[in-house]
Formats: structure tokens, C-alpha cells, sequence
């Protein structure tokens, strides 16, 4: 069995009585997030096949180690997933898993086993009875695994060291791609021309506009620090099937092909679409931006500081535009020094400075939750008419004089502004 490299429902895998978890084998770690990950990813799988008859959906790679001296499958990488799919299945009164009955001798292990357990009965406690059914059906003839065996250890370490740590990691936008070429299964053709347009953009591009924009803003609006954008993410960037049924899903269908950074759109190509749509927007906003010529400080312009600083701004502005659809220079101007006041307290200027001042809990500068209020606006009069924390001149302390007064001469404009 599995003389050489074949793919096999995950089923014949977890029915394996000679399965086995080898001493060097590191504790099992997946939390919950991890396993509700993989129920979902299950549930698309019977969605799928309800659709289609020849749909399979792997699951990942498995690779043993077939030790001839006591007949044993050693698992030397896929620990995750084939305990958690064992305990979905003994959750579920599926078929026999005798990995299961494995002495545990990590108390990491157990403890978390225990947890997912639970999280797993918690799930499944609200599924149909016809639903049930489905999750064990499809462990037959839907999941599927790679399965890599060798009779030699060295061989298998190799194997595993070769398959986690060589080559360049999957980007977050790699994955979403694919996630949405599979939506457009059903149009050949689109997706063909889909992929064609999407290849003409600089990956660089794209990878900053979801790492540095759009993620961001997404995590400020709702009032949230964030953190850097990764695989553990794209889930906010899936989207919501075209025929899901929700008022909200109806609505982002009427929508279409109108976007907003924090509000859903549909699945498939309306995710190019959008990803095409603020790479242009934030190139027009950047545009228009150097053309009201600020950024007076050409030193500082080389700095981290200016960088973080910039950055922020420019994510203000394109939130703004992104809501709003205009570009109101008296909004820009304010925006200009909300996000530059930062710049002028604080000698050192990093990303969680940065993120603490967009969501308003900086304490050593009056910060204002920027996003969050340009949310709650309804029009661009609502903006201008957010006070925003003035910082006393003598506290900027770390810029020089031309920097210094082009952030004064914005705040002394935006204040007679409010007069006005």
C-alpha cells in the first residue's frame, strides 16, 4: 500500500489500523480557528459536490514513514488535520478511526485535542441530521489526501523538510486567487481572460495594496489595531457567493460592481474586479495628492517616520474617496494634519504607533479614530465638522522649521475652516 505517491479519500487514511503517532512526532497544536477553518472547508466541499458529481477537494499532504520492523505507518507530517478529521468523524458517528486510540503522552496535545474536541461537538450540534450525513459521506468520496510513503526515515525527514521549508511561501493574494478562479469554475472562458489581466499587474502591487491599504483601513474602521496581513486573513477577502440568499449577499449583488473597502462583495470575478478597482483608485488618489504639493520636508522624506506617517494619510485619503467619491481639498488638508501631528511628537515613529493613533488609543498624542468617525459620516460636510485634537506647537519637537509650519499652516487653515 502506497508503494508510490497517490491521492486517496481521506476515509482509507483514517481507517488504518497500523497508522501511528511516532515518539519524535511534535504535539498536536491546531487551535480552534484551525479546526473551524477545516469545517468550513468541508461544508464548501458538500456545497460544491451537491453541484457537481466529479468534484474532490484535497485536503493536504500526508507523508509516512512504512517502518518494516513492527509493520507501522509512522505519520511524519499531515498530524493536524488527520487527528481533527478523526475527531470530526467520532464526533459524527462516522467510520472507525484507530488513531484515536493512540496513547497521548503530551500534555500540549491532550489539551488541545480536549478543546477542539468540544468546539467540534459545539458545531455539529447545530447541523440537520441530513447535513451529518453529508460531512461522513464526503470523508468517502469527496476529501482526498496525497499520500507519500517511504520505507526509509531519512527519506521521509527529507520529504517533509523539503515540503515545509523549501521554496517561496504562498502570498496572501495567491491564495485568494485561486480561492476565486475555483468560484468561476462554471465560466471557462471568463476565467481564462480573468487570468490573463490579472497576470499583466505587478504582484509587488497588489501585495501592497492589500498589505498596506486595504487591510489596514478594514481593521481601523472597526475600531481594531490589526497586524500585518497573512494567509491566517484572506477569509476577509473571500467574499459572499452570488446566490447566497442573506439581505446582506442580495444587497452586495444588486451592488456589483460599486465597491466599498469594508463592505462584502461577490465572489469569483467581482474579486479581480475589485482588486483592479483600488489599484487604480489609489494611483489617482497618490496623484492628486502630489499635486498639492505637502510634503515639504524633503529630508524627513528619506526617514521611517515620514514613511509611516505618509502611509497613514494616504490611507485616510483613500478611504475617504473611496466613500465619498470626491476630492475635497479642505478634507485632504485635515486629513493632512490628523495623520502628520503623529510625526511632529514622536521622535520614533513605528507600525504600532501608528496603529494605536488610527484607532484613538495613543496616549502620549491627542489621537482621533480617523476611520472609525469617516464611517459614521453620511457627507463630506460630516467630516469637516469633526474636531480633531490640536497638538500645542511646543510640543513639536522632532521636525524641522519648513516641515513644522506646513503641518501649522494646515491646522490654522482647517481651524478657520471650522469658523467659517
Amino acid at each position: 500500500m502506497f508503494e508510490h505517491p497517490e491521492i486517496t479519500t481521506v476515509e482509507t487514511v483514517l481507517q488504518l489500523d497500523n497508522l501511528s503517532l511516532p515518539n519524535y512526532q511534535r504535539p498536536y497544536k491546531w487551535g480552534v480557528k484551525n479546526v473551524l477553518a477545516l469545517l468550513g472547508d468541508i461544508e464548501f466541499a458538500i456545497h460544491q459536490a451537491d453541484k457537481h458529481s466529479d468534484f474532490k477537494y484535497r485536503v493536504g499532504t500526508v507523508i509516512l514513514h512504512d517502518d518494516e520492523d513492527d509493520g507501522t505507518f509512522n505519520i511524519v507530517d499531515g498530524q493536524q488535520r488527520i487527528i481533527t478529521l478523526a475527531l470530526i468523524c467520532k464526533t459524527l458517528g462516522g467510520a472507525k478511526t484507530p488513531i484515536l486510540n493512540t496513547k497521548i503522552k503530551s500534555k500540549v496535545s491532550e489539551e488541545n485535542i480536549m478543546r477542539n474536541f468540544l468546539t467540534i461537538k459545539e458545531h455539529c450540534a447545530y447541523l440537520k441530521p441530513d447535513m451529518k450525513q453529508r460531512y461522513i459521506e464526503v470523508m468517502t468520496d469527496v476529501l482526498e489526501f496525497v499520500v507519500i510513503s517511504t520505507k526509509h526515515l531519512a527519506e521521509a525527514f527529507q520529504l517533509f523538510d523539503s515540503q515545509n521549508t523549501r521554496g517561496r511561501a504562498l502570498d496572501p493574494h495567491d491564495l485568494l486567487k485561486a480561492f476565486h478562479l475555483r468560484e468561476m469554475r462554471n465560466h471557462p472562458n471568463e476565467m481564462k481572460h480573468t487570468v490573463e489581466k490579472w497576470e499583466r499587474t505587478k504582484p509587488k502591487d497588489i501585495f501592497v495594496l492589500f498589505q498596506d491599504y486595504l487591510f489596514p483601513i478594514k481593521c481601523w474602521v472597526d475600531r481594531n489595531k490589526g497586524h500585518k496581513f497573512t494567509t491566517a486573513d484572506i477569509d476577509e477577502y473571500k467574499g459572499v457567493a452570488f446566490d447566497l440568499q442573506y439581505f446582506y449577499a442580495m444587497r452586495a449583488v444588486k451592488g456589483m460592481p460599486v465597491y466599498q473597502i469594508d463592505q462584502p462583495f461577490i465572489s469569483g470575478k467581482n474579486f479581480f474586479e475589485f482588486v483592479e478597482h483600488y489599484i487604480n483608485l489609489l494611483t489617482d488618489v497618490k496623484a492628486a495628492v502630489e499635486n498639492l504639493d505637502l510634503f515639504l520636508d524633503k529630508e524627513d522624506k528619506a526617514g521611517v517616520g515620514f514613511s509611516y506617517a505618509r502611509q497613514l494619510f494616504l490611507c485616510a485619503v483613500l478611504y475617504y474617496c473611496d466613500r465619498f467619491r470626491n476630492f475635497d481639498e479642505r478634507v485632504i488638508k485635515r486629513l493632512y494634519t490628523w495623520a502628520f501631528m503623529i510625526r511632529l511628537r514622536m521622535q520614533k515613529l513605528g507600525f504600532d504607533t501608528v496603529r494605536n493613533y488610527a484607532v484613538g488609543e495613543d496616549e502620549n498624542t491627542a489621537s482621533f479614530p480617523m476611520f472609525y468617525h469617516l464611517h459614521k459620516c453620511m457627507t463630506e460636510q460630516d467630516v469637516l465638522k469633526n474636531r480633531i485634537p490640536q497638538l500645542p506647537e511646543e510640543e513639536m519637537k522632532y521636525a524641522n522649521d519648513d516641515y513644522r509650519n506646513a503641518v501649522l499652516n494646515s491646522m490654522r487653515y482647517t481651524a478657520a475652516e471650522r469658523e467659517d
